[in-house]
């Protein structure tokens, strides 16, 4: 016997731009939408009466569907950790309880391993050589991915492929920086590298391999195109003043006293 007043279905119309939902008519007036699992799974078909407590556990399993579907979108794109799927959603404004569900079966079905994604992490980081362990081990730790597991994928980065990639790194910024003084390169060469998260054990051991050491003369070329830019700055000191003020300016530059004096007195004598 019919409960008085229970709503029947009337009509189930495909939606045009998503042919995977169908729009649900209750009594000849529009419902709600679902998926077509949740079609299947409820037997939704037209003249089927629904209760309160049907409707409520139809819906409530489609938003869950289609908050399964928008993480599974945003998967598409790379490998995510769980902590990245929860914000996405969360900024989609589902709720928590909806949000532990999809967790839960893109767990089941292998869609989220913090572990496996940590691995391929430092994997693709590492062997681009743009990303040092600590820098590594601090992203992973802020996209939620848990200590044991950062550790055990930063297993696989070891010291020999740290410095060899320090080493790398290093040899391209010292190509790129030849303008620099020797010692002043040593020391943007080792920032550069603490920036880049190499621990100071690996800095130490690259910084051998590194070609950043010139010799005298190339040194000496470097000093002096420095110095013809400090004398269009200083030009309008003379004497004590405008000694001590290009000697300072090229000992920030990284020049050694020895090569200052030197073309100090030298233009000196030109002048």
């Amino acid at each position: 016997m019919r409960v008085k007043n229970m709503p029947v279905i009337t009509k189930i119309a495909v939606q045009k731009k998503n042919q995977s939902r169908y729009n649900i008519f209750l009594d000849h007036v529009y419902a709600f939408a679902v998926d077509e699992d949740i079609l299947i799974k409820y037997q939704l078909t037209k003249g089927k009466e629904l209760s309160e407590q049907d409707l409520t556990r139809v819906q409530h399993e489609d938003e869950i569907r289609k908050a399964y579907h928008s993480a599974i979108q945003f998967l598409s794109y790379r490998m995510r950790s769980a902590l990245e799927i929860r914000a996405h959603l969360q900024k989609k404004e589902w709720p928590d309880s909806i949000i532990d569900v999809v967790l839960q079966e893109l767990t089941i079905q292998k869609y989220i391993d913090d572990l496996e994604f940590a691995k391929a992490y430092v994997r693709t980081y590492a062997n681009s050589g743009k990303k040092g362990p600590l820098v590594l081990r601090r992203e992973l730790a802020n996209k939620g991915v848990p200590e044991i597991k950062i550790n055990e994928a930063l297993a696989e980065y070891n010291k020999e492929k740290q410095v060899a990639d320090a080493i790398r790194l290093g040899n391209k910024y010292a190509a790129q920086n030849k303008k620099l003084s020797e010692r002043m390169l040593k020391q943007k060469l080792e920032y550069t590298l603490s920036t880049k998260g190499f621990p100071p054990e690996i800095i130490l051991a690259a910084m051998d391999g590194i070609n950043y050491e010139k010799d005298e003369s190339l040194e000496w070329e470097t000093l002096k195109a420095e110095a013809e830019k400090m004398k269009r700055r200083y030009k309008k000191y003379t004497g004590y003043e405008y000694r001590r003020r290009m000697q300072q300016a090229l000992f920030r530059k990284g020049f050694t006293i020895e090569l200052i004096n030197r073309f100090m007195d030298e233009d000196a004598e030109e002048g």
